[in-house]
């Protein structure tokens, strides 16, 4: 992803910047998808794997990037507070 536009981006619900996925932070999440239960703040289950995911640098909310792309709606994004085993 472009880091010009990686500067630029941040939560659209709550203003807090964001910044890439690291890969343990990834793996811990598709983890929980394959797993089930993992849900969208609008209650919709994910099913399908991230390949790429920004998070909020308050660690709050994880957002799919597809194709390079970052899906930045707040009804898609991810809590983490239900991903128990996810890296401190």
């Amino acid at each position: 992803m472009d880091k010009r536009l990686l500067d630029i981006l941040c939560c659209p619900a709550t203003k807090v910047p964001v910044r890439p996925l690291r890969r343990d932070e990834l793996d811990a999440l598709n983890k929980a998808i394959a797993d089930g239960g993992v849900q969208t703040i609008s209650a919709t289950p994910v099913a399908t794997a991230l390949q790429a995911g920004l998070i909020t640098s308050d660690r709050k909310l994880i957002y799919r990037v597809d194709d390079d792309i970052p899906v930045m709606l707040a009804d898609e994004a991810i809590g983490t507070v239900q991903l128990s085993a996810f890296p401190g």
